[in-house]
């Protein structure tokens, strides 16, 4: 049983700048909806860092709402929540894998994001993952992101000189022996 079970955890990063989070949530069970935001806020205030919230309808809005986020503010990283329970159709199997794959696309194109959307076949399983003193899956969420906001923020300057660099304005171009063009 996963309850049971002791897993390492990463020291929380350290940051020398100010850090500003957005929490997406779907409060469609509200009750878990909230130990995860709870979980989050805690893990993101431990930090220095401070933190807006946004409530969407669904799971499905949940990467929407982040990429609207992205283009048309300035938040450093994202944490995504939400809960996710097995019914009777296989819209269970659509909204956990859509919303879980737009979040890794978002992700893999560089933005900070910590899925804590859970996807559970019961509710006794989102409670004990939901709760704040529990599995704490908000917190945990939040801390993913903040991790990742530590690495690119670590890296973010640094650029491996791959490709074509002019070394000045000038250029020549094949058979010219002036090297005067310029682009």
């Amino acid at each position: 049983m996963a309850g049971s079970e002791t897993h390492y955890t990463l020291p929380r990063p350290e940051f020398g700048k100010p850090v500003k989070i957005l929490i997406v949530v779907a409060p469609y069970y509200k009750d878990i909806a909230d130990q995860l935001v709870a979980g989050a806020k805690a893990e993101i205030e431990a930090v220095g860092g401070t933190w807006d919230l946004v409530e969407v309808p669904g799971a499905l809005e949940v990467p929407t709402a982040i990429a609207i986020a992205d283009r048309m503010s300035n938040f450093d990283g994202y944490v995504a929540l939400g809960c996710v329970i097995r019914g009777e159709t296989t819209h269970y199997d659509t909204v956990c894998n859509d919303s879980s794959r737009a979040l890794q696309l978002m992700g893999l194109q560089g933005l900070c994001i910590g899925n804590g959307i859970l996807t559970v076949e019961n509710r006794t399983q989102a409670e004990v993952r939901a709760e704040a003193k529990g599995q704490n899956k908000g917190g945990g969420a939040a801390a993913a992101a903040l991790h990742l906001l530590a690495l690119s923020r670590k890296w973010g300057g640094q650029s491996k000189k791959i490709g074509f660099k002019p070394s000045s304005d000038s250029y020549r171009i094949a058979g010219d022996d002036t090297g005067t063009h310029t682009a």
